[in-house]
């Protein structure tokens, strides 16, 4: 089974996960795939809410907005990545910058 995280001492290509880099991003890589993860979890688990509160609502004979899924759902799990992934890609950019 083939390593799927290899250091840079392995092959002279630096630290990757699933093939892809984890080092080397410019300031403007970083924060554009910190956003971008935000994004995608936003729209992703806004999805997933609304099809849960349409099944739930069929089901059931309710009558949930499903307006409520932006703000309950999607924004919150938008914002938490945009917490975690924005000092995650930062740090890698510093950590980067440090060793030039």
């Amino acid at each position: 089974m083939a390593k799927s995280i290899s250091k840079s001492g392995d092959d002279g290509r630096g630290a990757r996960i699933f093939g892809f880099p984890v080092e080397g991003f410019s300031l403007f890589q970083s924060l554009l795939l910190a956003f971008a993860s935000a994004f995608l979890t936003f729209f992703a688990t806004t999805c997933a809410a609304i099809f849960a509160l349409l099944a739930w609502n069929l089901a059931g004979g309710h009558s949930v907005s499903y307006t409520d899924t932006y703000l309950y759902v999607g924004f919150p799990a938008g914002v938490l990545v945009l917490v975690v992934a924005l000092p995650l890609f930062l740090a890698l950019w510093v950590r980067a910058k440090a060793r030039r």
